[in-house]
């Protein structure tokens, strides 16, 4: 059985100039030729072929190709053993090469990337991402901006759902202790509190309680964050704030 220098081309994924070029420099010269003179390819020129392209591929240069197949000490099995280690080295090294751009990825990321039906799933009316250049160019430099985006890069829509759902909880429960009169710095407000800076911490960075009570006075001075937490309890984002207050002078 032989081939024409176009059906091998074809087989390998070569240009037919290439096969040329082999055959012109000595590295692969067809085992026959047809009685018009052209170039005829058998099992073994195909074999030959095949461990050109691999070390090819391995970024050996042709030169170099050639004395390898044309060792003399060095059978077919050696070749394949050759080639699987230099494969496995190649491998090795693109993993890291995908792990670091993987890691380039999530920095690259923006913390919530949800399809827009997902976010209505989640957040309703409101869309994080409106808010996101905001947020970068507040607090973009800190440490725990890149920690909040290293984390959240990775969650999925459940995950910002059950963030959500603990998030409305903890909020119908400061609501509800504001309706029973208890003061902000009760045990009970406090705890609330603690609570909230906890979600914080576990959710998104490390929340100190300085960098909490500086988050509680957006909640009265950003008309944004005013209104959200009035459109739960009218008032709440005042009261939420001197709990988070009380609390960081009771952990001092």
């Amino acid at each position: 059985m032989s081939y024409s220098v176009g059906q091998v081309a074809a087989f390998a994924g070569v240009t037919v100039r290439t096969l040329h070029h082999y055959d012109e420099i000595g590295l692969l010269s067809p085992g026959g030729r047809s009685h018009a003179g052209h170039r005829r390819y058998d099992d073994a020129d195909l074999d030959r072929l095949q461990q050109i392209l691999f070390y090819r591929e391995l970024g050996f240069p042709l030169d170099e190709v050639a004395v390898l197949l044309d060792d003399p000490g060095a059978d077919p099995v050696e070749h394949l053993r050759r080639q699987h280690d230099l494969l496995s080295e190649r491998i090795e090294q693109l993993q890291r090469m995908a792990t670091a751009v993987e890691h380039a990825m999530e920095a690259k990321k923006m913390g919530i990337k949800l399809t827009p039906e997902e976010k209505f799933e989640v957040f309703g009316d409101f869309d994080p991402d409106e808010h996101a250049e905001e947020v970068e160019q507040r607090w973009g430099d800190t440490e725990g901006y890149k920690e909040s985006q290293r984390r959240s890069a990775s969650y999925t829509k459940e995950d910002w759902q059950r963030i959500q759902d603990e998030t409305n909880g903890l909020n119908a429960r400061v609501a509800a202790l504001m309706g029973t009169g208890a003061a902000a710095d009760s045990p009970e407000a406090m705890d609330l509190a603690e609570e909230h800076r906890q979600q914080i911490v576990r959710f998104y960075y490390d929340c100190t309680y300085e960098i909490h009570t500086c988050i509680a006075e957006m909640y009265v001075t950003d008309e944004r964050f005013a209104a959200y937490y009035d459109a739960i309890r009218p008032g709440m984002g005042t009261y939420l704030r001197d709990a988070i207050r009380a609390n960081a002078a009771r952990s001092a």
